[in-house]
């Protein structure tokens, strides 16, 4: 997991963070928010692992609504500059033009992603509702 503490739109530290998403992030969010006067939060709503999408969705609809912290998203897409993002077993999903599907590919791809130098960069969605490419299994 990587979080980017921005000031005035400019990123100004990197924070990564490894295990769980259901583990780590309330601890996470619980320690940034004694550090820093945090307003507004930008997450990635999909594609990506459902289960670690639906505990950040909910985690930080929590944060609006009982510290009304504005929260905003970006498609994963915006941070990894369009590459295949591992789905399932080999399964990737991958941006067609503006549609996300999912493709096969036998050798792992690497799709890191990273965090914008300005929050200029990168397209702010009009929902914050995850994104599911995928039907739940």
């Amino acid at each position: 997991m990587q979080i980017g503490i921005y000031k005035n739109n400019t990123l100004i530290e990197k924070k990564e963070y490894c295990g769980l998403t259901s583990e780590i992030l309330l601890p996470t969010i619980t320690n940034l928010l004694k550090n820093y006067n945090i307003k507004e939060i930008i997450y990635t709503n999909g594609p990506g692992s459902h289960m670690a999408t639906k505990i950040t969705y909910i985690t930080l609809k929590t944060l609006q609504i009982v510290r009304n912290i504005n929260i905003k998203a970006v498609n994963a897409f915006e941070l990894n500059n369009n590459k295949p993002i591992k789905a399932l077993g080999k399964l990737y999903f991958i941006k067609e033009k503006e549609t996300i599907i999912t493709k096969r590919f036998e050798e792992n791809i690497d799709s890191s992603f990273y965090m914008p130098k300005t929050l200029n960069e990168v397209k702010i969605l009009d929902t914050i509702e995850p994104q599911y490419s995928i039907a739940a299994v």
